[in-house]
């Protein structure tokens, strides 16, 4: 049966909906790529990026871990442009959008051989796509650590420290693991930092969605402590 609109806010509840897949998306793509890596053949976590997983007879459910991954980034990121209606907003929704399009984008453009990954296939050729797969794995890290950093300022603008906090630590750490990754590509310590990258955005994230969940009111307008209004 339709909600009685004047006991319940549809509106509020779908907002809510969208930025729970912001929480979710991490833990999903993580524990997935996790999986994959300890039980494919050759695949090692000192030596490997998580993207090498597309690559190879098994590749297809890497793939299919960041295609689904993104759709629920976007789900998330236009669930925080029904949140946040100030220009700031604009800026974080939109940017983790460009993230998640680029995770697809990284799924179609598959990354070069390397590092004896996959076994048997040679590791010292280089190909448009496996550029492609670089270039949008590097705007896609950019974009989520400025929407982090956008994110801090809005927080900051609602004195909300703890948030602006995280927003501000989580996009350096961002930017700093990617690049120093990118840089020492070949070595333990490089996949270490890109790892420390990529689990520093997806904590961002999954922690700015939860809070914007809480910026909501209530969907059930009779649970509503206090009024509450988007920023």
């Amino acid at each position: 049966m339709p909600q009685d609109p004047t006991t319940f806010d549809r509106a509020a509840a779908v907002t809510r909906s969208l930025l729970g897949w912001g929480v979710v998306a991490g833990p999903f793509y993580v524990v997935i790529g996790l999986v994959l890596a300890l039980t494919r053949p050759g695949f090692d976590l000192a030596s490997h990026a998580l993207s090498m997983l597309t690559l190879g007879d098994h590749g297809w459910m890497q793939r299919a871990n960041l295609v689904v991954s993104a759709l629920m980034v976007l789900a998330a990121a236009y669930g925080v442009l029904r949140v946040i209606r100030s220009g700031r907003g604009l800026a974080v929704g939109t940017l983790t959008g460009v993230y998640g399009l680029c995770l697809v984008l990284s799924a179609i453009f598959l990354p070069d051989p390397t590092a004896g990954f996959p076994p048997g296939r040679a590791d010292d050729t280089v190909t448009t796509s496996g550029i492609l797969h670089l270039v949008f794995g590097a705007i896609g890290f950019v974009c989520l650590a400025v929407a982090a950093f956008a994110y801090a300022r809005w927080a900051s603008s609602r004195s909300e420290t703890g948030q602006s906090r995280v927003g501000i630590w989580c996009g350096i750490v961002v930017i700093v693991g990617f690049v120093g990754g990118a840089a020492l590509a070949q070595s333990a310590i490089g996949v270490a930092l890109l790892w420390l990258s990529v689990l520093a955005g997806w904590l961002w994230l999954a922690l700015a969605c939860a809070h914007l969940y809480t910026v909501v009111p209530h969907p059930v307008i009779a649970q509503r402590a206090t009024p509450q209004e988007h920023a």
